[in-house]
């Protein structure tokens, strides 16, 4: 198996999970959060969402889905079209709000199939180019896909937990 192979075995997997914490409920329980400082399945998707489409975009030279597809005006949310959730306060979290899951999938999926473009077309000596300099020692395309996969797991790992919280005080 090839390393190309792997990163697409993992990133579909990504989307698995967002569908599994996603589908099936209802606009309280997307926004429903654990505590006030605590994060909401629709802004976790959303934030995983963007992160992946914001550094695939960047890490290959495309553009990112949520501006060329109008997937920021399909939102409308109040924050800045680049947001990506980094360092948001709960009040930010606050404002990404869907009515539906169906918005929050329709995007990650839209992500997720520009991700599967680029990496197919991936070489073994594509992963060793640099794509940000900023930091010590630079970081190789390789390194950004596993952070962004790493990220990204995380990130709707605690989605599902929030979700089955939910769950079991329905219960």
């Amino acid at each position: 198996m090839h390393a190309k192979d792997i990163l697409i075995d993992a990133y579909s997997r990504i989307q698995e999970e967002v569908h599994a914490a996603v589908e099936g409920l209802e606009t309280d329980g997307l926004h429903a959060r654990p505590s006030d400082a605590a994060n909401s399945v629709a802004w976790l998707v959303w934030h995983l969402s963007r992160v992946q489409d914001d550094h695939i975009a960047d890490a290959f030279g495309l553009d990112q889905v949520w501006l060329s597809q109008d997937w920021e005006k399909r939102f409308g949310l109040d924050l800045p079209r680049g947001d990506t959730g980094y360092g948001h306060s709960p009040a930010k979290v606050a404002k990404v709000w869907v009515e539906d899951g169906d918005l929050l999938t329709g995007y990650y999926d839209a992500v997720h199939t520009q991700t599967l473009l680029a990496l197919r077309a991936l070489t073994a000596a594509d992963l060793e180019r640099v794509v940000d300099e900023r930091w010590d020692p630079p970081v190789t395309l390789g390194v950004r896909l596993v952070s962004v996969l790493s990220d990204d797991l995380q990130h709707v790992g605690q989605a599902a937990y929030v979700r089955g919280l939910l769950q079991s005080a329905a219960a």
